[in-house]
């Protein structure tokens, strides 16, 4: 059994940073690419950011220049790094990983509200 646990989420002013945590627990071997997802109200589940065993990044346009993916591999944590934060935003972030299995893991996701 493989679980996810997000924190880091919470309320913040727009221009704000905060910092995403994401730790995998359980029975890992292995893991292959490591990912941030987001929903924001009303709309549909969307990329964000993704990280690749061997550190290939892949951002969305939208956020590539204020937010910074990265790994620890030993500790089987994904980080996302958020700044200049704007109120669109606004919404529950997801943690991904696929195993080396093929199996995908998805957390219960971290609110991040942006709002003066």
């Amino acid at each position: 059994q493989v679980q996810l646990v997000e924190s880091g989420g919470g309320l913040v002013q727009p221009g704000g940073s905060l910092r995403l945590s994401c730790a995998a627990r359980g029975s890992i071997d292995s893991i292959g690419a490591m990912g941030w997802y987001r929903q924001a109200p009303g709309k549909q589940r969307e990329l964000v950011a993704t990280i690749s065993r061997g550190y290939r990044l892949n951002y969305a346009d939208a956020v590539k220049d204020r937010f910074a993916i990265s790994r620890d591999n030993p500790k089987n944590t994904v980080y996302l790094e958020i700044s200049n934060l704007k109120p669109e935003d606004t919404a529950l972030y997801y943690c991904k990983i696929d195993l080396g299995d093929g199996m995908a893991y998805w957390g219960k996701g971290t609110l991040v509200t942006v709002s003066s």
